[in-house]
């Protein structure tokens, strides 16, 4: 096998998922480009640590090991950075399966030395079996899938997604780690964007660094039924305005809205108008799509607000860790 070792970092946090966690390692170990080693990060739950710690005894490629920073995503996977010996860490969520190529896709991104960073495409699997009629694929960010808007193809970008992405450890030398403060906290409020700084920063340290998506490292990731209701829609935007908030003043508002403004002032007028062209022709759900748009846009842009003034009052903070550990 020619290319990167490549560790795999899950992180998980409730026993209620525990199906789809044991799906989402055995996806990692049928890869046709082997992953170097699996980590189980437990996100401060002894009972699910003990549970997944008996599952995997006998499993040399499965590590599970607990959350060592502070409670929530960020820390956990910098837990799994630092525990890792791979010369690239790769992020699956807990809810999602990746397919046979995955990493092979991810691999041959690196053969150039200048890419830092590779993601792929996160394909929703909607619980009542097909996507609600309301809902934009615009939006489908909003239960973590890649949304209808991001360009196709292996290209370059500002930013890959979390749940679906790899790092060159070196680029965790340069830049740091995720910043703690920024992404989720197992089912509290569902922010996001700690990719999004990472990558910004990592970029700024980093001038020459190339960060690419290839769609053809396809994962599939699980949408419960409580996800495909407005409320949870309007809930997931607002908090994308929080995060972009502190984004905006961790790296400035330049880079950390330059994709955000493209996407608004294109891909979702367009979206709007797709909408209403749909509902004049009596296509179901099409009014609903252009409305939950034009939601979507105002509820996030309140966020963006409410999270700006938090942040010029010091009420919301956030903090970057230094990696330590791995092969030096």
């Amino acid at each position: 096998m020619s290319g990167p070792d490549i560790s795999v970092v899950i992180c998980v946090y409730t026993e209620d998922r525990w199906e789809d966690i044991l799906a989402a390692v055995s996806s990692v170990r049928a890869q046709s480009y082997p992953a170097r080693e699996t980590l189980l990060v437990v996100d401060h739950n002894a009972a699910l640590l003990d549970r997944l710690a008996k599952e995997y005894k006998e499993v040399a490629d499965v590590r599970v090991l607990a959350n060592a920073g502070p409670r929530g995503l960020s820390a956990g996977r910098n837990t799994g950075i630092a525990a890792s010996y791979g010369e690239v860490i790769a992020f699956l969520d807990d809810d999602a399966v990746a397919e046979r190529d995955w990493l092979r896709h991810f691999a041959a991104g690196y053969a150039d030395p200048k890419v830092m960073a590779v993601g792929g495409r996160t394909m929703p699997i909607w619980a009542s079996g097909r996507r609600p009629v309301w809902f934009p694929a615009e939006f489908d960010w909003v239960v973590g899938c890649t949304y209808k808007g991001l360009p196709e193809g292996r290209v370059r970008v500002r930013n890959v997604l979390g749940g679906n992405a790899s790092f060159r450890r070196t680029a965790f030398d340069a830049a740091g780690g995720f910043a703690t403060g920024i992404g989720r906290d197992g089912d509290k409020r569902p922010l996001g964007c700690e990719e999004t700084e990472l990558c910004i920063r990592l970029t700024r340290a980093r001038p020459d660094a190339v960060l690419l998506i290839d769609d053809r490292a396809v994962i599939h990731h699980r949408v419960p039924e409580a996800r495909e209701h407005f409320g949870y829609f309007r809930t997931r935007a607002y908090a994308e305005g929080l995060s972009k908030a502190l984004v905006a003043r961790s790296v400035g508002a330049d880079k950390g809205l330059e994709s955000e403004r493209r996407y608004a002032t294109r891909v979702l007028p367009a979206g709007v108008v797709r909408g209403l062209r749909d509902a004049v022709l009596a296509r179901p759900g099409g009014a609903g799509r252009a409305g939950a748009i034009v939601a979507g846009v105002l509820t996030a842009a309140g966020g963006y607000v409410v999270g700006s003034v938090r942040t010029r009052k010091g009420d919301a903070t956030f903090q970057v860790a230094l990696i330590e550990g791995g092969p030096r």
